[in-house]
């Protein structure tokens, strides 16, 4: 498999290649077929991944009441605008600046200088920096539905600023950025994030969830949680099929080449999120006896998830048992946080990103059969490769657990006695489209009922007559 390092250091070799030559003696690098070819598909990929963005949008909007809509829709809306902007200036450096070396954080470059000057093949710096920054869009992003029908919106605001300017930077420094992770013995593995993005998104979801407390109303007296249905499970399904198109260039392009292993991951993706589906309607089939839509929808979600690690290292029926093992966790992950641990994640999101991406990254050491182009990973251990692969990639997901439930932590509690967390109690009830952003999500008619003299009492007579004709006009004077 042809996979290139997801790094930046395209820019570094670039330049210490123009270091290298001659003074007088320096030559331009003309693209190959090759690289144009290369560019162009992670360009596609990466537009795939930011149309992701709507379907997350969806997914919450429709998974929370109509009171919420407008809030929920702004929030993903800055998870990106204002993701993007922070992981220019600051994330990407982090990520990625420095020699490579450096085991924690990397520094230098801030404020990119994107230009193909120094280029000298592969990926160029701005295709490069395009498909990282939505992926850390993508992080940021999950938070909004664990956190939904009750955060303060200037908050969030800043939460998302940090996630992708500190947060996600530092897990990826650790891992895809060349830092301590990636130095261990033995390489870890995951392929396109599902511990990097999606776990690093959901665990900070989890303290961002517990810090806020349950929503009005969730349990009652006895400590019995309450449904609270989503207003639209339309909306619920269309956005996840959004997300399921977006994923075809989350793990295909996270190959970083257009070559014909692109088509083997997409396969494996494709079984792994069917399978996913599959037996999370099966099983809320049958714990509640009702094959429910929106759990049906989670269990696509969490096949996607849990073979997002793996998509480069397993064949395709170990692909479809991930899948389907997620499907299950899933089911039972969302009833734990909901009904013993007390956690009031309206969407699930916990359960899908950060369960299903711990269990995809640790599946690794159990199924993988192959590396991956970008970590020669060791066998898995059913594959006869050891206990090592597995230590390694538990490493991985319980390191990237700890760092950002402790940062998140830090996050939440610090804007909760600044700022402020959670809206009022009134304005929870009355719902956050109105109080925080100055219209609902659904607005009825204000001129319904009014007559059409009321409708037209500012219209002179020319003005009328040109709306209705003339002899209208005169008919009804």
């Amino acid at each position: 498999m042809k996979r290139k390092l997801i790094t930046g250091g395209v820019v570094a070799g670039a330049t210490a290649l123009l270091l290298a030559s001659p003074a007088g003696a320096q030559e331009v690098y003309e693209p190959t077929t090759q690289d144009y070819l290369d560019n162009i598909w992670v360009l596609v990929a990466g537009i795939l991944v930011l149309f992701m963005q709507a379907g997350f949008a969806l997914v919450e909007a429709g998974l929370t009441r109509a009171k919420n809509v407008a809030n929920i829709m702004m929030k993903n809306l800055m998870d990106c605008m204002v993701g993007v902007i922070a992981f220019f200036f600051v994330g990407y450096s982090i990520a990625y600046g420095g020699t490579g070396t450096e085991k924690f954080l990397g520094f230098g470059g801030f404020g990119l200088d994107l230009s193909t000057s120094g280029y000298a093949g592969g990926l160029s710096p701005a295709t490069d920096f395009f498909f990282q920054v939505v992926f850390a869009a993508t992080a940021a992003t999950i938070v909004s539905g664990a956190m939904a029908e009750r955060t303060k919106f200037v908050s969030y605001f800043f939460y998302s600023l940090i996630i992708t300017a500190l947060i996600y930077p530092v897990v990826v420094r650790w891992t895809w950025g060349g830092g301590w992770i990636s130095q261990l013995d033995t390489p870890y593995s995951d392929f396109a994030g599902s511990t990097i993005v999606h776990s690093t998104g959901a665990w900070a979801a989890l303290m961002g969830a517990i810090i806020l407390g349950p929503r009005l109303g969730k349990y009652g007296k006895d400590g019995k949680a309450r449904a609270i249905p989503g207003h639209s499970i339309a909306l619920t399904l269309l956005g996840t099929l959004i997300l399921f198109v977006g994923w075809f260039g989350f793990n295909p392009g996270s190959e970083l080449a257009a070559d014909l292993a692109v088509m083997d991951v997409a396969v494996v993706t494709l079984l792994s999120g069917c399978a996913g589906a599959l037996t999370a309607m099966l099983t809320i089939w049958l714990r509640s006896g009702k094959p429910d839509v929106g759990m049906t929808c989670n269990g696509l979600l969490a096949g996607l998830v849990s073979i997002t690690a793996g998509a480069g290292t397993m064949t395709e029926p170990m692909a479809l048992l991930t899948g389907a093992i997620g499907g299950v966790l899933v089911v039972l992950a969302v009833e734990v946080f909901e009904k013993v641990l007390k956690v009031d994640d309206p969407v699930g999101a916990i359960s899908v990103h950060g369960v299903c991406g711990a269990w995809g990254t640790i599946a690794i050491g159990l199924f993988a059969s192959k590396a991956d182009g970008f970590i020669d990973a060791d066998r898995g251990l059913f594959y006869g490769g050891g206990m090592s692969q597995l230590v390694t990639q538990v490493i991985l997901v319980v390191s990237v657990f700890v760092f950002v439930t402790i940062a998140a932590g830090v996050l939440f509690t610090v804007l909760k006695y600044t700022i402020g967390l959670r809206v009022t109690p009134e304005e929870e009830m009355t719902g956050l489209d109105v109080l925080e952003h100055g219209s609902p999500g659904y607005a009825g008619d204000p001129l319904a009922g009014m007559s059409f003299e009321d409708l037209t009492e500012s219209m002179s007579t020319k003005e009328l007559e040109r709306l209705l004709g003339k002899e209208r006009v005169e008919v009804g004077a």
